[in-house]
């Protein structure tokens, strides 16, 4: 949804540089050469322009800009107009190479580099002038360089965010240690009461079994729910925290005052729930120590329903440049792993006017 307005505004602004590049193209030439010699480039250079800011990611938009180049690069050899590529048509391709580099596959983006490189030799081999072939050099190295920088800095994001994941599994397969520990607990102590039911008063013992049962229901449901995690052979399960402890996190936070509400009575939560409402509370005070210090109050809301867990997390910060961007960083990939993994959602964004929000919800049904 972000991404589209961001892609308005960028073709807007291609939209203005090739007009303008055409404008400019049309003026010159119609000035030296006169008549109506700059229709033909300028025309060529229109469709690569629009093709530029319509289809730059695709494939056959990037394959067709080059194969219009190469031809236009020919058709005003034989003709005698004036050479080409103009500055539009080389600003076109310059914004599909350098898409091409970034986005495509490694043969498809090495297959548009090379291509673009061959229509740059042939501006220097044919009877273009240095001027020409100089302007389309110099997109052609501006293309590759921004395309190959923007493919490393995405890389390098992807990677950055799959090891936040991978370390968030991790620590939710750490948790499993103690989740399978609580719920074989209550079957072994039901079972040992079966045992001495069914010699004082075997009537009863269906009761004990239906604990079993029980018991057993909610260790393969929270099994299930973590089913897929990885898990250290080294490493040491962590305390799950509860609900209580919220309020202590809440004591040690050292930013704005923070309003705490909690649900009334004992939620009873299951502990990998627990562990998840703590790590979204601690993530989000975490981040408003970091980007949002200069808020006046903060606001943590958990309450339940019969249908959902609701946790919110709000301030009041007024707006500062960058903050949008800082605050949508890696710790909301592993709040968001938590959460999808026990079947709920979470958003993050900025509120009307001031501030910026948190809010998750978990299924109450996936709990049980």
């Amino acid at each position: 949804m972000r991404d589209r307005p961001v892609g308005i505004a960028v073709n807007a602004v291609l939209g203005v540089v090739f007009a303008a590049a055409l404008a400019v193209t049309a003026y010159a030439i119609a000035d030296t050469w006169g008549a109506g010699y700059w229709v033909f480039g300028c025309v060529t250079g229109a469709v690569v322009s629009v093709l530029a800011m319509t289809c730059r990611h695709q494939v056959w938009a990037v394959g067709a800009g080059l194969g219009i180049a190469a031809v236009t690069i020919l058709v005003a050899q034989i003709a005698h107009l004036p050479a080409e590529p103009g500055p539009a048509m080389a600003l076109g391709l310059s914004v599909l190479i350098g898409s091409a580099t970034r986005t495509l596959a490694t043969p498809w983006a090495v297959a548009v580099a090379a291509g673009g490189l061959a229509v740059v030799a042939s501006t220097w081999l044919t009877d273009t002038g240095t001027t020409v072939a100089g302007l389309n050099s110099v997109a052609w190295l501006a293309a590759v360089g921004t395309g190959l920088g923007l493919r490393l800095l995405d890389i390098r994001r992807r990677a950055a965010a799959e090891q936040v994941r991978r370390d968030e599994r991790m620590e939710l397969a750490r948790e499993l240690h103690d989740i399978v520990a609580h719920h074989i607990t209550g079957i072994v102590l039901h079972a040992q009461a079966a045992r001495i039911v069914r010699r004082r008063d075997p009537d009863q013992l269906d009761e004990s079994l239906t604990g079993i049962e029980t018991a057993s229901s909610e260790a393969l449901a929270a099994m299930r729910r973590v089913v897929g995690l990885l898990r250290d052979t080294d490493d040491a399960a962590p305390a799950t925290p509860g609900p209580e402890q919220l309020g202590e996190l809440v004591t040690r936070f050292t930013g704005p005052p923070v309003r705490l509400r909690l649900p009334e009575g004992e939620p009873g939560w299951p502990p990998e729930v627990t562990s998840t409402v703590y790590r979204i509370v601690q993530e989000s005070l975490t981040n408003i120590a970091r980007h949002a210090a200069h808020a006046h109050s903060v606001a943590v809301d958990v309450t339940q329903d019969r249908h959902t867990i609701t946790v919110e997390v709000t301030d009041d910060a007024p707006p500062a440049p960058a903050r949008y961007h800082r605050r949508g960083g890696y710790g909301l990939v592993g709040m968001r792993e938590r959460v999808e993994a026990l079947g709920g959602t979470l958003r993050a964004g900025p509120r009307t006017g001031a501030g910026w929000t948190v809010h998750a919800t978990l299924p109450t049904e996936e709990l049980r």
